[in-house]
């Protein structure tokens, strides 16, 4: 039922534009493409991490990495632009390709074309599929913390909220899982209930293991909830963790997928991702409007389908420089900030801080979201600013994401995104710590 992709194929012209990416800041294979622009080159970007902000302040905020575009991208790009192909996209090549990186990298091959639609982005893609299976005021279960999006555009849609937290080791629990579905179910027997569920887990880098997964699959088919899986962090699992799709386990046949290159290569401004349909969920997601696909960016599809077929050897230097990111960040916390807690990711870019042992002010009247009745809290807006991250702002000049944005479990956290360079990670966490340090005396 495809209605969706892109010309992703390569033409004469390809080599031509594979000769000019050298000239352009493309990243080629086996460099670190976080160590490849410097602080200054960086500073020159017009996109939201880097103008939100004044230049005296080291973002390390929202999810964009201090990267070049892969070259496989920058050449697919150059040469669709070469050829004024801008227009509309078609074809199925882009569900092709996610196919076969999912052979690859996952080895699963349940991306299937004919269940398969494409959608502008993957929140874009997360509304319309929760209103193909769930109606004004029907109740929608997140983990939290979770990605602080979630609330605004549930509630925006007319759903509600409803929370089940994250438990020891910021890990599903599937004892409170369940609870969540009981009460919801008993609340409305014949009703409508979905799960939207991050896999690879923002903020904190959780990645779901097989059981894990397994047991929510379980867990959602005893209490009649259909489960849409926001997986756009896919690419981005790190050594040590190993991606499991949700719709690869058993129960999850009548659930959903959301998938994009937009994390992985760094494509936010070119935007484009797919829904994909469990076997049970393909009648659902043909009555996904047409239109729905027209939202996505011709372009956005050519640089994802570029991504996903020839973008391998660029991601896996990406992966290794994170992975030595991340040990550089867990011993820049040690020496900074000793009293903070370091979740060591297992995927993504994301590092969940835990900071309230640093006797830093909380965030103002910081009672958890959704107390007393989960999800009837205003949703946070994500360039909200308090507590920690507000003293890191003001006093180190480094820009967090504030944890309460993310809901139930976030006060007294902070967000910090770890893909970028060395020199940039080491000089942000010496300025919290000497900031702190101030504080203290």
């Amino acid at each position: 039922m495809l209605r969706m992709s892109s010309n992703g194929g390569r033409s004469p012209a390809h080599a031509s534009a594979s000769a000019a990416s050298s000239a352009s800041g493309a990243s080629g294979e086996g460099a670190n493409p976080l160590e490849e622009i410097s602080l200054d080159r960086l500073r020159r970007r017009r996109s939201m991490k880097w103008r939100a902000h004044p230049e005296d302040v080291l973002p390390l905020w929202v999810a964009e990495m201090d990267v070049p575009l892969a070259r496989p991208v920058a050449d697919a790009l150059r040469e669709a632009i070469d050829a004024g192909d801008t227009g509309y996209p078609a074809g199925t090549e882009f569900a092709e390709s996610l196919a076969g990186f999912a052979a690859r990298r996952w080895k699963w091959d349940g991306v299937a074309t004919d269940r398969a639609a494409m959608i502008p982005d993957v929140m874009t893609g997360a509304v319309q599929v929760l209103r193909l299976i769930t109606g004004p005021g029907d109740p929608v279960v997140v983990n939290s913390p979770v990605y602080a999006p979630f609330y605004a555009f549930i509630t925006h849609d007319d759903r509600r909220v409803v929370e089940a937290p994250l438990g020891p080791g910021l890990r599903i629990d599937p004892a409170v899982l369940e609870d969540t579905y009981r009460r919801a179910r008993a609340r409305d027997p014949h009703g409508r209930i979905a799960h939207l569920l991050s896999n690879p887990h923002n903020p904190t880098g959780t990645v779901h293991t097989h059981e894990e997964l397994s047991a929510v699959a379980g867990l959602a088919r005893r209490y009649g909830v259909r489960v849409v899986a926001d997986e756009i962090h896919a690419p981005l699992v790190l050594p040590g963790a190993a991606f499991t799709p949700y719709l690869s386990v058993p129960g999850a046949e009548d659930a959903f997928s959301l998938m994009s290159a937009t994390k992985g290569w760094n494509l936010a401004g070119i935007k484009a991702a797919l829904a994909l349909a469990g076997p049970e969920a393909a009648a659902d997601l043909r009555r996904m409007p047409e239109e729905v696909a027209h939202g996505a960016s011709h372009l956005g599809v050519i640089a994802h389908t570029a991504a996903y077929r020839d973008g391998d050897a660029w991601l896996d230097a990406l992966l290794a420089g994170l992975d030595a990111n991340r040990a550089l960040l867990g011993r820049l916390v040690a020496a900074h900030l000793p009293g903070a807690g370091y979740a060591r990711p297992e995927g993504t870019y994301l590092a969940w801080l835990d900071c309230r042992a640093l006797g830093l002010a909380p965030e103002p009247g910081a009672a958890e979201r959704g107390a007393a009745d989960p999800g009837a809290a205003d949703p946070a807006v994500v360039t909200d600013l308090a507590g920690p991250a507000r003293f890191f702002l003001d006093h180190a000049r480094v820009a967090l994401s504030s944890g309460h944005i993310f809901g139930t479990g976030g006060a007294g956290h902070v967000r910090l995104n770890f893909a970028t360079s060395r020199s940039v990670l080491t000089q942000a966490l010496t300025r919290m710590g000497r900031a702190l340090a101030g504080h203290a005396h």
